[in-house]
């Protein structure tokens, strides 16, 4: 199989096929983030005879261990949606040719690469079998998603995700809690609940923000123009977005950036999750917080 660098996927595709179809990121330009830049390339397209060599030689696994299959595909990179409609035609019919075991396709996608496809070519990607993105929005918060140089805005998630609603692809966000900084991490929070409660995300999944020194972020603190929550504070956050989430939803925060592992589905677990919430922010100290985040050494 080819694979370049780390491989990041979302917790629940743990059983999905795991295909390089791109690496890196087109965008390449938010301030926290870090995850690609063990990469020698901003982003690269995989050429399809090594995508199809994969299928191959998945298929012929499959063929050895009886029993065995994928009922779903991951398409990895930062945002393998950003590919062109014919070439992500071209992969998905690759796909059930040599997994005809396979019924859906995902991959992460950013906003704007919703953006790039006409309403007819989401319905025929939906159609072929292209179903749970997963989208980083981050935050419903202009003033932080302007400052991270995210490339969107709240109402462009709404209008791009209603497409995708309308085409029939489903998706799930990522929440980055703490973008918005200190003191402002509450109206974060409400902004994005805001956005979600006017879309249908399957789930919504918070990360907390974890600053290495190799990120443009890193910069801006020690510049002065951007100052960190408490951990404390991202506590409160996370608390404020449930809170405020009126839409069924699945809620997860369980990614390694969360010190505390919270699963639940909207709205018939969010007392549950909120006095979990609870507990911690009056039991659990800020040094210990702070001792976790200090030494996470990779997401």
């Amino acid at each position: 199989m080819h694979y370049t660098g780390t491989i990041w996927r979302p917790p629940y595709e743990a059983s999905s096929l795991l295909l390089e179809v791109t690496a890196g990121c087109t965008h390449h330009k938010c301030k926290f983030c870090t995850l690609y830049n063990d990469l020698p390339f901003k982003f690269r397209m995989s050429p399809m005879e090594d995508i199809e060599a994969d299928l191959q030689e998945v298929a012929s696994t499959i063929k050895r261990w009886k029993g065995f299959g994928f009922d779903r595909t991951f398409l990895t990179g930062a945002n393998p949606f950003v590919l062109k409609f014919e070439r992500l035609m071209e992969i998905a019919n690759l796909v059930h040719k040599y997994i005809p075991s396979c019924k859906t396709i995902g991959s992460f996608a950013r906003i704007t690469d919703v953006t790039l496809k006409t309403d007819d070519e989401l319905d025929a990607l939906h159609k072929v079998g292209y179903d749970g993105l997963t989208i980083g929005i981050e935050t419903g918060d202009d003033v932080a998603l302007r400052f991270m140089n995210k490339g969107y805005l709240a109402a462009d998630i709404i209008t791009q995700c209603k497409r995708l609603d309308r085409a029939g692809i489903h998706y799930s966000f990522f929440y980055l809690t703490s973008i918005s900084g200190a003191g402002r991490g509450e109206i974060g929070a409400k902004a994005t609940a805001e956005v979600c409660n006017q879309l249908h995300p399957i789930e919504v999944g918070a990360n907390m923000l974890t600053i290495y020194p190799d990120s443009e972020l890193y910069q801006e603190i020690q510049k002065g123009n951007w100052t960190e929550e408490s951990e404390l504070e991202k506590y409160k956050e996370v608390r404020t977005l449930i809170e405020n989430l009126t839409i069924p939803t699945i809620f997860g925060a369980l990614g390694a950036s969360n010190a505390f592992q919270l699963m639940g589905e909207l709205p018939r677990d969010k007392q549950k999750l909120l006095d979990t919430l609870d507990k911690i922010i009056a039991n659990v100290s800020e040094e210990e917080l702070r001792h976790y985040r200090k030494n996470l050494k990779h997401l």
